[in-house]
């Protein structure tokens, strides 16, 4: 007897060991089942091993085992397979499926094994048990909303074997319907009698769950939207701290990513503070990308910069597991961790240039959008993205290029092929715009100073005509925008300016906004191009608004040196000379316009036929990224200076800086004596 007890003993571990290690049907095909989703097709043995153990909890495993007469069995079990099987999208999107489990069977004890007659069930009460599962199983895969689940579960006792069944499937009927309907469903939920039987059921369980179950409770439970500080979530939470070294990879990514959507509290940062510990150690031993991508996500930019690094040496070292979808999504996570890792965005980039057709528009923008937050520029990148959008801008809506131009705009990249196909379609179409649309695309056109070539004034007036339209119901502060940017591009829109010099506007802009000190230089700039530009404007006085400190009060020492060895003398030039409108020029430079030779300043009289030149040295801030073109409010400085008189010479400074020094004189000297570029200041 005790032989054979000992013998069915091992067969029992070796049965649960075998389906921890080796089973093919995954703990993710388990949940697909519940919800009615296709598996894959080695389900079979699973489920048959399945059926040697019926559910109980891990805790319960560790009793002993007890034997009924007549050769019959009932133990419950379950087990998991998740170090071999592969994460799945729906978890980098957040949309993870919760575990279930399958439909059970008692199994037979080998001959020779008898028990208590009290305890023998009969054959009619089994089958019953055994349908019972897959009646619920059935009907949960009919369900179209929580309080269908939370009905359903009220009419099978059973029910509370499966709760974290049913909390992954209230979840996936939610999780893609829209905002009034999540709200209206969630209400239904949380006033259903079920559900607190279901959260008092989970709570009960919490310690014994199987871990990937407690995982995923955790997160169904606070996407579904309940409340932090209630006593479920905050359960969840401290038994996911007591049980943090039972969890797998994919456990941890999933606790990880829940954490990220949480509030502060103290069992959170506790949770963080453990995750982040147990990711460390287990850095070495993931050698799956994909895996290392969920990590990245959950523990967030609060990581410590060590464990940053340290994931950083790790992907370095598996990136030629790189895939184009990885890399996309590579972008997207070091922003989240805001850690700006340049090896790996160069690989990246490299990669998503290389599979850049057929990329999805919203994959696209959020690389851009990466890249600003990020503060990483690649020209190659930039073109590659410009290009193809370009090629595929027919494809989309207004709304669409517009979050493009916004997105360019970011990173201070001109995509002039866009900007051109945009600005040809606006000018067809004007009433494509939507009020919110026509001041983005007037930032974006006069932030990166551009404009179509051939049609510039029809484009310029296209949006004037949007904005006349929207006038009525225009904010003051998105009327100041629209005006200041089309004074940044030259152009005047006559009835926005008269609504936006009524006083009552004004004086609202200049005291009772929030952004006074940013609406003042705005004004103060549109001031300045009404005056200099020549518009004949009768300017209310809350317009005439206080002087500006100098725009530029930087000292530029290599191209100092380098005049001084050009001209000789330190007296043939003055360096930050103060202009109107708090305008100044770095170096200034008087040249006898009829000789051609470099003057003093104190030779100057009023019969001299003098012409000014103004240098301006211009940091890559000031102009548009992988290229020389000047941007918005510099190109608006060069107008300027040009309408009061002066030759400007724009020295790019970092390139300057770059220069030999023999090069970087021949460039001054060809630019202050040429006579082409005399001709073309003219």
């Amino acid at each position: 007897m005790n032989k054979n007890l000992d013998c069915f003993i091992r067969t029992v571990r070796q049965l649960q060991a075998c389906h921890y290690a080796q089973s093919p049907f995954s703990r993710t095909t388990k949940r697909a089942f519940a919800l009615g989703v296709d598996g894959p097709k080695s389900a079979a043995p699973s489920i048959y091993l399945r059926r040697h153990l019926s559910y109980a909890s891990p805790c319960w495993l560790q009793s002993s085992v007890r034997f009924f007469s007549q050769g019959t069995l009932n133990i419950n079990a379950d087990g998991t397979n998740v170090d071999e099987q592969k994460t799945a999208d729906a978890l980098l999107d957040d949309h993870v499926q919760d575990p279930d489990l399958v439909t059970v069977a008692p199994t037979q004890l080998p001959s020779g094994f008898s028990g208590s007659p009290k305890e023998v069930r009969s054959t009619a009460e089994e089958k019953d048990e055994e349908r019972m599962p897959q009646q619920f199983f059935n009907g949960l895969q009919k369900c179209t909303s929580p309080s269908d689940v939370l009905d359903l579960a009220s009419k099978f006792p059973a029910a509370r074997k499966y709760s974290s069944t049913c909390l992954a499937t209230m979840w996936m009927l939610t999780k893609k319907l829209s905002e009034d309907q999540k709200h209206y469903e969630r209400r239904l939920m949380f006033e259903h009698p079920q559900f607190s039987q279901l959260c008092q059921c989970v709570m009960q369980e919490a310690k014994h769950m199987w871990r990937d179950d407690l995982a995923y409770s955790l997160l169904a439970v606070v996407k579904l939207g309940v409340p932090q500080n209630t006593r479920l979530v905050q359960t969840l939470l401290r038994v996911c701290q007591e049980r943090l070294n039972e969890f797998d990879d994919r456990c941890l990514s999933v606790v990880a990513s829940t954490l990220q959507g949480m509030e502060k509290s103290k069992n959170v940062e506790a949770l963080q503070v453990g995750l982040q510990l147990l990711v460390e150690q287990r850095i070495p031993k993931i050698s799956n990308i994909l895996m290392l991508q969920n990590m990245m996500k959950g523990l967030g930019k609060d990581a410590p910069l060590t464990l940053k690094a340290k994931l950083e040496n790790k992907i370095l070292y598996h990136i030629d597991q790189l895939t184009v979808p990885n890399a996309q999504h590579m972008f997207t996570l070091l922003a989240e961790m805001n850690y700006r890792s340049v090896p790996i965005l160069n690989a990246c980039s490299n990669k998503i240039i290389e599979g850049i057709p057929g990329t999805p528009f919203r994959r696209l923008l959020n690389i851009l959008r990466s890249c600003k937050d990020l503060l990483y520029r690649n020209s190659k990148l930039c073109s590659a993205i410009a290009d193809y959008a370009a090629s595929v801008f027919y494809m989309w809506d207004t709304k669409q290029a517009v979050l493009f131009l916004s997105a360019f705009e970011n990173v201070g990249f001109r995509p002039v092929d866009l900007m051109d196909a945009f600005a040809e379609k606006v000018t067809s179409d004007p009433e494509c715009l939507s009020m919110r649309d026509l001041v983005t695309v007037l930032r974006a056109y006069s932030y990166l100073n551009h404009t179509p070539k051939s049609q510039k004034q029809e484009f310029l007036e296209a949006l004037n005509s949007v904005l006349d339209k929207y006038l009525p119901k225009i904010s003051n502060v998105d009327l100041l925008k629209a005006v200041y940017s089309f004074c940044i591009l030259g152009y005047f829109p006559q009835s926005a300016l008269k609504q936006l010099l009524l006083d009552e506007i004004l004086h609202s802009l200049v005291a009772e906004d929030q952004n006074i000190e940013q609406n003042a230089v705005m004004l103060h700039t549109i001031n300045a191009c009404l005056e200099l530009d020549g518009n004949c404007f009768t300017k209310p006085a809350a317009l005439l608004v206080k002087e500006r400190p100098s725009s530029s009060a930087f000292s530029f020492p290599d191209v100092k040196d380098v005049l001084l060895t050009l001209l000789g003398d330190e007296s043939l030039f003055r360096a930050n000379v103060p202009v109107v409108h708090s305008f100044s020029v770095d170096f200034e430079i008087l040249m006898d316009a009829e000789k051609g030779i470099v003057i003093p300043n104190a030779e100057v009289t009023d019969k001299s036929d003098i012409q000014r030149i103004a240098v301006l040295c211009a940091p890559a801030s000031a102009l548009c990224f992988a290229s020389k073109h000047p941007r918005g409010r510099l190109a608006m400085r060069m107008r300027h200076l040009r309408l009061l008189g002066y030759r400007v010479i724009l020295v790019h400074y970092q390139e300057f800086q770059k220069l030999k020094k023999d090069e970087a004189f021949e460039f001054l000297k060809g630019e202050i004596f040429s006579t082409e570029a005399h001709l073309d200041s003219d």
